[in-house]
Formats: C-alpha cells, structure tokens, sequence
C-alpha cells in the first residue's frame, strides 16, 4: 500500500523524495511488447501453505495471495524481471523468481504481513532461464535452468565447437550468493542436450532431474544434393513424385530417423552412408545435487532417452520415486497434409500425440498417450464431440500429492485439468473420460499447486492471466481470481487460437501451437506437402538479377508453388510484421495483381499473409471447417505482435567483436559473388520504418523471393535466430565433390539452418557459395583469406541485428552495500538509454516505501509521485546507501517505462498517489 504525499514529505529522505517528480513522456513505442514466454513454473505455496506465490508474466510481477479458510485474497505485487516464467520459495518469507526474458532471477523478500515484498539480490545468469528447484544439503542449493550462452555467462559459449552441449544448470548456494555482480555460482553443469527446461528433485533432494525443451526424436533430412533423381526404384524421394494433376515434383530432400545403428527413411530404406553423425536423445539428466560441486551422475543413469519430441514439465512420485514427464511426440517422420486420397496416407489430424512418460530405474521409460481413445482412422467430425471432449492437448504443469497415488495434469490446450491413479497410469490402464476432467475458466493453464490441507488445487491460467481454485473432492472450479493484466485487449482474444486444440481440430489433441511452440520452432521438419492440391501461381516481388546473368531473372525456373515442397523446418512465428511473404516459400502470400510495395502492400501485407495459413485448419490440424474470418483476423491480430527476445551473443552495448564486425563489412561490403553483396538479398534496414514501433526495418530480407536456383524459389529468410540453431555439426550434404562429411559421432540435433535444416553449421552455409551453381566460378576462394570471411560471416550471423536491442531486459539491483560492484552496470544501462535502446525503469525500497522512477534522460529520474522533484541519477544512487534502501533497475523495451516503472495502469494517476 502506498503512503500519502504528505507524509512523504514529514518522513522521507530528501535525497530520495526530490528523485520522485513527474514529467509528461511521449512514448516512442508501444506500451506492451508480446514475448509469449511459456511459462513453467508460475505457481509456489509457502512451506506454511498460508502464501501463494504467483508469476504474473505480463505485468513484470510476483503476486502475493493469502491462502484463507474462504479461499484466496491478493496480498500484494512486487516487480520483478521481464517475462517471469518459474517460482520456487525458499521458505516462508523468501521466493527466487526466474525472469525468462531478463536473464535473471530475482530473490525476494516477503514481509512480515505477507502483503508486500522487496528484490534483495538479482542473480544474472545464462540465456532465457526457465526454472528452478531446490534441493541438495537441507535443500539449500538452487538450481536453474538456461541455454548455454548469453551475455551474463562466465564462459564461451562455443557455438562453433562439435559436442558442445546446449543445456546449462546453474546451482547457486542459497546462503552465500558471493559478492559479484550477478552472483557466484557454486557449478554450472552442462548437459548434451538442446535448451533445457524443466526441473524436478527426488523425495530425498539429493538427486535434481533436468529435461531438454526442444529434444527431438532422432529425425534429420538427407539433402537433395544426395538424393537421386527419380523415383522409389532409383533410390530417391518416395514416392508419390507428382501431384494429383501429373505436374512432377520438385527435387527435395528426404527425412531419415536414427534407430540407434541406422538412418532409415519412410519406408525402412536405409540412409546411414549419407549421414555422417548419429543422435543419442538424450532427454532427461539426473544430476547428484549432493555432490560438490553438483555434476552429472555417471554412466547410464545419468540420462534418459526417448522421452518425448518437446518436454514440457516433470513432477516426481513423492513414495516411489518415478518421474513424470509431460510431453509431445512428433510424427514427423510421416508426411504430407490434405485427405491423403492421391498418396494413400496423410497427417491430417494425427500430427503430435500428448503423452506422460514415466522414467523408472536407470534407462527405464514408459510413454504413456494420453488420447489412447482417438479413432484416428476417422477425421475431420465437427468439434466439439464425444471423442475430442475426452482428448488432453499439450500437458504441462503436473503434481502428485502426498501418497503417490493421484496425478494432477494442467492440459494447456484443453483448458482442462486430467486427473489420473499414478498406478492406472503407468500400467496403461486408465481410460479417458470427462469424469476425470476438471473444465477451468479463463483457459490455457499452465501451473498447478496442491493444497492438501484444504482440499484445493490451485491452477494458473494464462489465457486470461488469472488463478482458478479447484475442489480437489468435487473436481469443480470453486473460484476464478484476475490477475492485473496489462496486455491489450487484442492479444487476450487472439492467444486461443494459437492453442486451443478443442477448437482447433477434430480429435481435441492438436493446435498450431503443438509445432510452433510458444509461438516460436519445434526443432523439427516437416514434409507437409499435399498431393491432393494444384500448382499455384507465385505472383511475390523477386530480388533483381544483374544483366550480366542474362534477361530471365528466374535463370529459366519455373516460380510456381507447387504443393509437394518437401521437408521444411518449422518456422518462427515472432517478428513476421513488416518482413512480406510467409513460409519457407513465400507461399502465403496475398500478391496476386495487386502492386506490391512495403510496407505492407500487395505481396508484403502480411494481416492477408497470414491468413492464408486458415486453409491449415483443415488439412494439417483435422478441422471440420476453416475458422471463421472474425476469428482468423483475431488470431492474425495477435500473431503480427509476437517479437523476437533480444540477441544472447551480441554485446550488451550493441558493439560487435573484431571478428563479427569483419564479418558484417563483408556481409554488406563484399561484391565478388555476383556483384551485388550478402545484404543486397539479405536486407539489413534497421531504422526503416519508425512508424511501425517496435517492427521496423529489415532483419535479412525486405519480403522478395530468391532469384537463385534453388529448386522451391524460396522466400529471402531473415537471420534473426541463427543461434537457437546450433548444435548439429556433422551433414547429410554433398560440399564440392566430397559426398558428406566425415563421421563426426554424437549431435545435440539433428536440424540445422536451410529451409529444410539440412545444412550444419553457418560456416557450411557460407561455403555454399564455393560451389553453389551459380557462384561457383566467382566464390569466397579457397585461401586462408577465404576460409577466415567465412568464420567471421558466421560469427556475425549468431549476433545479427535484432528488433530490440541486447540490453532489452537487462538488470541489476543496488544496495546499500554494492553500489561499487554494480555502478558500472548501473552506468551501462543507463549509456544504453541515452541511446535510445530501452526504457530504464528504477523499482524497490527505500526507508519501507516502495519506490519506482522513469529515467527520462540526462543523467535525471523522475518518480512514481506527482509532487517530488526531480533527481540526477548520482543522487538516486546516494540516497539508496545512506538510507539502507534496495533497487532494481531494468532496461525495459522503449514505450514500456510508463507502465513499468511509474504508472502500472496507464490512468494519469502515477503509482504511488494510488
């Protein structure tokens, strides 16, 4: 609670006091930025079970709730970091918050009264940290997940190093955090696996399970570099080769699967000749949180294979033991969208099952479907029905309770709560039924808490943003409590449809969020062709050829989509705004006759783009029907919001290292290809379009196709995310003369960059140009001067310019006994905002009143109260040491300071005069 103005002025500091007046602000972008974070853990009971902690991911903030004999009462709000995503107390009075999008985790101190809180220490870790548990000696240890990379982290990040693995796990001593600027860690264990994220500990605490997010299932492609034309006989792509109208297909590649000896493709033929590396999975880690440091257990029981495709959450069996594992297997290994009627088979309807997994004793794992009951023979009844009302679509946040003998499940796009006998459930014996299912307001829940005392299962739903209470005897919604919600109203309705699988298709399993996961990849590819559908005509702007290519910009191709594309990786829904054309191929396009000019015009509007994705509905998800144009406008409003998180490699003060500014003077600079440079196709515009926001300019393409010979004609593709695709080194691919790479063991993935994620690495991308058909003759030569452009494109690439700004996100928390620890941080964000990279926003305590303060430049602050007068930054600084005070500050994205930092609800009336 606020105090009054008044009595501010009798008691406050005056050092602080004059950091606190408020001037008008002309917000340079939009207020909310949409990140889409998939939160796991967003809900903790206090060990007393009399505060429920909530990550309020929208808004910045942990809530506070007391947990009365009536229900729940909110208590308070304390801002923490950007995208909050997991919550773990320590006891009653401390709570560790992970901050998905702040690289960070905020510790937290709870008063007395339970009604309020204050950070106490910011921990900086690694990139895009997920969750945290803690366990160990007394529980003492706290151990987060992240990928391994990111600005804050004490390392290399090797992206370039074969058998490097992608997975870290911070363990931090709860009691001695150290002195440093972000905290001293005890050991970051390091995992042979893609970005990790879930977390889970023994009954005893002395062991901590560790999954991989995006952890595949043993698929890869062979290139159609080594794929013999022709038909089955020949050896090449299976068959069928044309469309239903007889048009030949393009040449693509082919998907293969590892069995662990070898590579076999969709009809058992094997592969292994062309493939030159194997994949072990493995999915879940066990880590001796005893040891010291912590580390990985040894030998095979220090992992788990074949687990799932996409690992979501994990609860462990407080009586036996077994872990639960929430998940989706891919099918990707089979092919095609449509009916099936030319090829004899389709995916329509069947893409992902929904699964709990039950890890036993060392090796042992037990899938287990949860939509065992699904005739998948049949498709595409209108939904709802009786089958699809029974199905469990994407299962995340998972608990037992205390006799091991009942497993709560949170079916995100079910907007259902499952509830299954843990022994029914590892002996497949259970059968689905609404009896068992829990119907929860809001939709989309993602955590669950149990409360065993009272009889109540407390439920995140981040539809809505709010907590449903459950009556864990009646199995009925008792209460729906809002959380403050600072998201538009676009981004509410629109969120349903990326995951509603109930709306979505036919069997009530699948939505367009079981592949783009959280909006974002899965990590996979695909081969969604449809044989059943005709050749189009492809009317996209295409990258002008120089004459001396001759007058066929299209070098004699035939540009038309045809409906047998092949595999193709599975694309990123963020930052599609302002950037044309959608798909690998471009193929969802609204330019037919209309001109086509950006921004937004013809072939570059991409509201029409994206709805011509609706068509999925029916072919790939099993709909009976395309969704309606007011809902498809819905879900294209609030998909153009999605934006990419700020680059993890590039410098925190945007300056590039020697090595990837050679590579961008290159990548811009250099014309010996074809006369024209990278950038020449690969648009690199940042400060187009300011109008646009937060969208602006161009981030590796304007919207045009390719000119070159690639057999699809694909769509120039942006570069904003190549370094979430590291890990796989060795190729299915045939560079020069050589027919693939030599054997190079065990890969983290199996998909790499290209539009069917054949190529392994960046370097083997820019070596495309040595033997490319085009650019062979006028190729990067084959020199040490040669070979050391292609390393520093490469290194450029993984720190390619991004929407926002690296310091996006970026904390540290001042006390009365750091400042000369974190001065220099202090002093970087504030550099950065003065720059025009982030809003600095400034939020704690000082004296018991909360504090909050907007930087608006040169060197000044103002604050969340009307009648205070402004302060310089150095008397912020000296008021928070000599007054014993705590702050944090944020580097939040520009347009956002207002809302963060002084005016939580954007009334006019600041935060701290409420």
């Amino acid at each position: 609670m606020k105090v009054p103005v008044t009595a501010l002025r009798r008691g406050f500091p005056t050092a602080v006091l004059a950091a606190m007046l408020l001037v008008s602000v002309t917000a340079s972008a939009a207020h909310f930025t949409l990140f889409e974070s998939g939160q796991v853990r967003p809900l903790a009971l206090s060990p007393n079970g009399k505060l429920l902690f909530a990550a309020n991911t929208p808004d910045n903030r942990l809530e506070i709730f007391g947990v009365e004999s009536t229900g729940l009462v909110h208590r308070g709000s304390v801002p923490v970091g950007l995208e909050p995503v997991a919550v773990a107390a320590r006891g009653n009075d401390e709570v560790w918050v992970v901050n998905h999008l702040s690289d960070s985790v905020s510790v937290v101190h709870i008063d007395a009264s339970g009604s309020s809180g204050t950070v106490t220490r910011t921990l900086l870790v690694g990139d895009e940290p997920r969750d945290i548990v803690f366990a160990g000696p007394g529980r003492k240890r706290a151990f987060i997940t992240a990928a391994h990379r990111g600005q804050n982290a004490p390392f290399d990040p090797q992206l370039t190093t074969p058998g490097i693995g992608r997975a870290d796990v911070w363990v931090f001593d709860s009691e001695n955090l150290g002195s440093t600027l972000g905290g001293t860690p005890l050991t970051i264990v390091r995992l042979f696996s893609d970005t990790p994220r879930a977390l889970a500990v023994s009954p005893d605490g002395s062991r901590v399970y560790a999954a991989a997010f995006h952890s595949g299932n043993r698929t890869s492609v062979v290139h159609e570099s080594l794929v013999p034309n022709g038909g089955e006989a020949a050896g090449g792509v299976p068959g069928p080769n044309t469309n239903f109208q007889g048009v030949p297909a393009t040449e693509v590649s082919v998907i293969v699967k590892y069995n662990g000896q070898d590579w076999l493709d969709i009809l058992g033929r094997p592969w292994t000749q062309q493939m030159p590396f194997s994949l072990p999975d493995k999915d879940v880690f066990a880590i001796s949180a005893t040891a010291n440091p912590p580390v990985q257990v040894s030998g095979t029981a220090g992992f788990y294979s074949g687990v799932g495709t996409i690992l979501f959450n994990m609860a462990v069996n407080p009586v036996s033991g077994k872990v639960y594992v929430s998940n989706t297997e891919a099918r990707n290994d089979l092919r095609f969208e449509g009916p099936g009627t030319f090829a004899g088979s389709s995916l329509r309807g069947h893409l992902h099952e929904s699964r709990i997994t039950v890890l036993g004793g060392p090796g042992s794992v037990t899938p287990r479907h949860l939509n065992k009951h699904i005739n998948y023979a049949v498709c595409c009844a209108p939904a709802p029905n009786a089958e699809s009302e029974k199905s469990l679509a994407q299962p995340t946040g998972m608990t037992v309770t205390s006799d091991g003998a009942t497993l709560y499940v949170a079916a995100f796009g079910s907007s259902k709560l499952g509830v299954y006998s843990t022994a029914a459930l590892e002996s497949d014996t259970f059968v689905p039924s609404t009896a068992n299912q829990v119907e929860l307001t809001g939709g989309g829940p993602t955590g669950v808490v149990l409360d065993e005392a009272r009889g109540r299962l407390y439920v995140l739903t981040r539809f809505d943003n709010a907590i449903s209470v459950v009556n864990t005897a009646t199995k009925q919604e008792v209460a729906h409590l809002p959380m403050f919600n600072p998201e538009p109203a676009s981004i509410v309705a629109g969120r349903p449809f990326l995951y509603d699988a109930r709306n979505s298709s036919s069997h009530g399993d699948s939505s367009c969020g079981s592949c783009h996961i959280f909006g974002d990849f899965d990590s996979t590819t695909w081969d969604l062709g449809n044989p059943d559908a005709p050749v189009k005509a492809n009317f996209n702007p295409v990258v002008p050829v120089l004459p001396e290519f001759g007058p066929d910009a299209t070098f004699g191709q035939d540009t038309a989509f045809h409906p047998m594309k092949g595999p193709l990786s599975t694309q990123s829904l963020r930052g599609m705004a302002n950037h044309g054309p959608m798909h690998w191929r471009g193929d969802r396009t609204a330019g037919a006759d209309a001109p086509s000019v950006q921004p937004n015009s013809g072939a570059f509007d991409e509201a029409a783009a994206f709805k011509q994705f609706n068509p999925a509905f029916m072919d790939l998800l099993g709909r009976s029907s395309q969704l309606p144009a007011e809902d498809m406008q819905k879900f294209t409003d609030f998909a153009l919001q999605m934006m990419y998180p700020p680059n993890p490699i590039r410098h925190l003060d945007n300056s590039l290292t020697p090595e990837q500014q050679a590579g961008r003077d290159f990548f811009v600079g250099t014309t010996s290809f074809f006369h024209g440079s990278c950038e020449s196709c690969h648009r690199v515009d940042v400060n187009a379009n300011p109008e646009e926001g937060p969208f602006k300019g161009f981030f590796g393409t304007d919207g045009k196709s390719s000119f070159d010979a690639e057999p699809l004609f694909p769509k120039v593709p942006h570069l904003r995310n190549m370094y979430q695709k590291v890990g796989m080194f060795g190729a299915g691919f045939a560079f020069g003369n050589s027919p693939a790479d030599s054997f190079l063991g065990d890969q983290v993935r199996g998909i790499g960059f290209n539009s069917d994620g054949a190529i392994p690495t960046l370097f083997h991308f820019n070596s495309g140009f040595d033997f490319h058909p085009i650019f062979n003759s006028v190729g990067i030569p084959d020199t040490p001067e040669g070979f050391a452009a292609k390393k520093n494109m490469e290194q450029y690439m993984f720190a390619f310019e991004n929407n926002l700004a690296p310091i996006v996100g970026q904390q540290v928390t001042l006390t009365a006994s750091n400042p000369s620890v974190v001065g220099s941080r202090i002093d970087l964000l504030r550099q950065r905002a003065d720059a025009g990279e982030c809003d600095l926003v400034a939020k704690g305590r000082v004296s018991g009143h909360d504090v909050g303060l907007l930087y608006v430049g040169g060197g000044k602050f103002k604050a969340d109260r009307a009648a205070v007068p402004l302060v310089a930054d150095a008397l912020v600084r000296q008021g928070i040491v000599q007054n014993n005070g705590v702050l944090t500050y944020t580097c939040a994205p520009l347009g956002s300071g207002q809302r963060i930092g002084i005016d939580r609800d954007l009334d006019g009336v600041l935060d701290g005069d409420e």
